[in-house]
């Protein structure tokens, strides 16, 4: 019988200490910095960059190109504008990267994407679609600047 009220206090304790690690609290001033709403999600601009049809820009205009795409990237993301941004690994569907845009219509996106070079030069061609997910992501780049050792 000890035995088994022991287990059973064990069982509780275990149970008990989880759900206060996993209970959270809720914080209305960042959730209002990060303009969530009541279940902590917001609206933002989902983007897959896909390759071009520029197929004849040399390696040095595709430099150039990048070199201007990753300084458009790191503006945005500085305006916040941009909660995400990454490539693709290689893949077939000639998709190379995502933008998750800070922006509440797709037209406000399309704007942002205009202004990179690698689109100007139709390296890159865009779909952009609303989509609804957590506002925490405009957390990420200051999460990530603390754990890059080197910059872009």
């Amino acid at each position: 019988m000890k035995k088994a009220l022991l287990l059973a206090f064990i069982i509780l304790s275990i149970g008990t200490s989880k759900a206060q690690e996993t209970a959270s609290v809720y914080d209305e001033k960042l959730a209002k910095e990060l303009g969530a709403d009541d279940y902590g999600m917001k609206h933002y601009v989902f983007c897959i960059l896909k390759t071009g049809t520029n197929t004849t820009a040399t390696a040095e205009e595709k430099s150039k190109y990048f070199a201007g795409h990753m300084a458009n990237i790191t503006r945005l993301a500085k305006e916040g504008k941009l909660a995400v941004a990454g490539p693709f690994m290689k893949n077939d569907r000639n998709y190379r990267g995502i933008f998750i845009f800070n922006v509440a219509t797709v037209e406000e996106a399309q704007a942002l994407v205009d202004s990179d070079p690698a689109v100007k030069a139709k390296l890159f061609e865009a779909e952009l679609t609303p989509w609804y997910s957590s506002a925490s992501l405009m957390e990420v780049s200051k999460i990530h600047d603390k754990i890059s050792k080197t910059k872009f």
